[in-house]
């Protein structure tokens, strides 16, 4: 197994002004051990999308810290493409903040858009 590496990078993260708001995108490596790479785009705190990419199938490759630096690159690129594309417009509107503990009422949920699937 060509474990050479514990991750290929750190992450990568990039603050974003759209629509007057900053976005903020950030882009994991969970190692190895845990081969996927995670990217979230957050406003406010709040976590707007996210998109999780296995590397399970090719933890043989030679090039390996190579190539999870490229699927990392991608991923980033995609997620702020995609906000510059105007894909998460509408999200921000289901964002609610709350104190720690505090749940949402009934009526608050029911009166969410439903969201495509996040990452599992």
């Amino acid at each position: 197994m060509a474990k050479t590496f514990e991750k290929a990078v750190t992450g990568f993260n990039h603050n974003i002004k759209h629509k007057g708001k900053v976005y903020h995108v950030q882009t994991e490596d969970s190692g190895v051990n845990n081969p996927h790479i995670i990217t979230h785009l957050f406003v406010g705190g709040n976590i707007l999308a996210s998109k999780k990419t296995s590397y399970a199938d090719i933890l043989n490759a030679e090039n390996l810290a190579e190539v999870v630096r490229e699927l990392m690159e991608e991923q980033h690129k995609e997620m702020l493409r995609n906000l510059i594309n105007g894909v998460y417009d509408n999200y921000e509107s289901t964002v609610r903040s709350y104190q720690p503990g505090q749940l949402a009422t009934d009526a608050e949920m029911a009166a969410q858009p439903k969201l495509p699937p996040q990452a599992p």
